[in-house]
């Protein structure tokens, strides 16, 4: 895990969602009960307590346990995303940023977790929005990799949290985002709609 990995899944997420039309925040997400502009919603305030937890910046962003539900879509929200997701690379683009102890959610924990756990938010949710707004999500291998070695083998299911649903069984010769999204409760195969509607 490095940070240029997060540099480059959050680069990726940004381009999806350049391709998110407003008649598209209403659409249905791979995560039950989270539409479009929830989860855009969820991808801004988690940028916000993870840039912080990278700064080491302890406060009301690192100390907060993450309330899905709680994210309302800021106004305009195409910059604001792209603004947080920015402010997280940059907060993590530091050898210090990756040292020692930090804090997300209310939980202390070494910093190369959680700076990983924040790689995962941002590949899991880009290929979520890909998912709902029928775009490709394209991401290098290693760092799917990274991400799929990180939750394999799967926590028991009471004590996943979030938009962790239970694990979705995917055949081990299936592509490896499909076996990710498998381990972080998505059906790969979930329908979604296209660019087109």
């Amino acid at each position: 895990m490095s940070d240029a990995q997060l540099d480059t899944a959050a680069a990726t997420l940004i381009d999806i969602t350049a391709k998110v039309t407003d008649d598209m925040l209403i659409r249905p997400t791979p995560c039950a009960g989270v539409d479009v502009a929830g989860l855009l919603g969820h991808v801004v305030g988690l940028s916000q307590a993870f840039a912080a937890a990278g700064r080491k910046e302890f406060g009301p962003l690192t100390d907060t346990p993450p309330d899905p539900a709680a994210y309302d879509l800021p106004d305009p929200w195409r910059p604001a995303i792209v603004g947080e997701l920015r402010a997280l690379v940059r907060a993590w683009d530091d050898d210090a940023s990756w040292e020692g102890m930090t804090r997300a959610g209310g939980v202390d924990a070494p910093a190369q977790i959680l700076g990983t756990i924040a790689l995962s938010e941002v590949v899991l949710h880009g290929w979520d929005l890909a998912r709902a707004i029928g775009a490709e999500y394209e991401i290098d291998g290693a760092i799917a990799k990274t991400v799929f070695d990180f939750h394999h083998p799967p926590r028991p299911q009471e004590e996943r949290e979030g938009m962790f649903g239970p694990v979705v069984d995917v055949p081990e010769d299936a592509p490896l985002m499909d076996r990710l999204a498998g381990l972080a409760g998505r059906d790969p195969f979930w329908p979604h709609g296209t660019l087109e509607e």
